[in-house]
């Protein structure tokens, strides 16, 4: 069998791998305040997570165009095959490790930042398509901090709307609430953070030269959703308990106008065609929800080390992938 297309081949297996770590690793943080506040019972919240995923992912195609086309263009990379193994495996490597240590780390920021890493090391900083580059770069650092401030202001809106109301009963109620949003909120994780790896096995196609267009094939499109989905079912739990609870204490309010505020972001940067971290959405959605509650309340060390992973995990990435090109080039 050709080379080209046992590497192709090797793209798919590991494009999908990492779609199904991202279930499991992205989705928890999607449905962890509902979990959190007790509105659903950890098992029930997974699987109707991996149910929203799975619709949101074959709903839009304009991110996985935008992760095909905008890092580097297909068409120009050479060795392109090699140097998309290399991102994912630089980018599955990373999210195995934060998820290991319960760290909400971005997915976004790893594919991206080893997409660039290994198709630098394989032929120079040239290669990087850089107005588009930077356009993806500016979505990911603005989306948090969008993120933050809209916590801080949905909430205040929610503090006053609910004033003179008996905040038992109040809660109570919004704990019913929470199902659909969170419901809401998985959806739109299907629809931003599954195009990523439709776009890099679109990517692999072209490299390959099996197809001559950057639209994403149907079949593309079901195993990317079908693979999120089936690894939101497992679930992850290690990461659900850092942000629906180490964060800051939430409660049903907290965690539904966290819900809507970054359910909001992220549908909004999928219509945009623009690929963010949901991570980074939801867990700044709550240090601004918290902020508005009671900035104290917000435990700033947790806090300062999500984010301190936020920065590094880009360069990282790039460097690891890097060196995964280079080893793998040398027996391929």
């Amino acid at each position: 069998m050709d080379m080209i297309l046992i590497l192709t081949i090797l793209v798919v297996v590991f494009a999908l791998a990492f779609d199904f770590i991202n279930g499991f690793h992205d989705t928890a943080n999607a449905i962890a305040t509902s979990v959190s506040t007790r509105a659903l019972k950890p098992r029930t919240a997974i699987l109707m997570a991996a149910a929203m995923n799975f619709v949101g992912a074959l709903t839009f195609t304009g991110v996985a165009k935008t992760i095909t086309k905008d890092i580097v263009d297909p068409f120009l990379l050479e060795n392109g095959s090699l140097v998309i193994l290399a991102a994912l495996v630089s980018a599955i490597i990373w999210n195995l490790v934060t998820w290991y240590f319960g760290i909400p780390s971005s997915s976004s920021h790893a594919l991206i930042g080893s997409i660039a890493g290994a198709a630098i090391a394989a032929a120079g900083f040239g290669i990087l398509n850089y107005s588009g580059f930077i356009k993806i770069i500016q979505a990911l650092i603005l989306s948090p901090v969008i993120a933050l401030v809209g916590g801080f202001i949905v909430m205040t809106i929610l503090r006053a709307l609910l004033k003179n109301r008996n905040l038992f009963k109040a809660n109570k109620r919004i704990r019913y609430m929470q199902i659909g949003t969170a419901a809401i909120q998985s959806f739109t994780h299907g629809t931003n953070d599954a195009q990523k790896a439709m776009g890099i096995i679109t990517m692999a196609l072209i490299a390959a030269e099996l197809q001559t267009s950057d639209d994403i094939q149907l079949w593309v499109r079901i195993a990317a959703a079908t693979s999120m989905g089936i690894g939101t079912s497992i679930g992850g739990y290690k990461i659900i308990k850092t942000v629906g609870g180490k964060i800051m204490k939430i409660r049903p309010i907290h965690g539904i106008a966290a819900d809507l505020n970054s359910a909001a972001i992220i549908f909004g940067a999928t219509l945009l065609h623009l690929p963010v971290s949901t991570t980074h959405v939801i867990s700044s959605s709550i240090m601004g929800v918290g902020s508005a509650q009671r900035l104290k309340g917000v435990k700033w060390g947790v806090a300062q080390t999500i984010v301190l992973t936020w920065v590094i995990t880009m360069p990282i990435s790039a460097v690891v992938a890097a060196i995964v090109y280079k080893t793998l080039a040398l027996f391929l």
